[in-house]
């Protein structure tokens, strides 16, 4: 079982106040994990693969492609319509 200073240390660690029924919560609480990570420990996994995930789900992205070019016209007609731009582009406020 874990000693209630080693609670005390980990709850330092932790950066959170724990009372002294607390610390004898936690005492118990985490010796009781800690006694299940040792029978874990025991078992026998060498022919268990690896998983990261269960669901076998993955990542679907589409291509990053243009889809629809704009005409030199409409270009043109919204380039007019903003209020700041430099060298073709729309200028605006920095944001960083």
């Amino acid at each position: 079982m874990i000693s209630k200073d080693e609670v005390k240390h980990i709850a330092n660690l932790a950066r959170i106040g724990i009372t002294d029924e607390e610390v004898e919560k936690f005492q118990k609480d985490l010796g009781a994990i800690l006694d299940y990570v040792k029978e874990l420990e025991g078992l026998d996994t060498d022919k268990v693969e690896p998983t990261s995930h269960v669901t076998g789900s993955e990542n679907v992205m589409r291509d990053d492609e243009v889809r629809r070019k704009t005409s030199a016209e409409v270009r043109k007609r919204l380039m007019e319509a903003v209020p700041k731009k430099k060298d073709g582009y729309v200028k605006t406020k920095a944001i960083l």
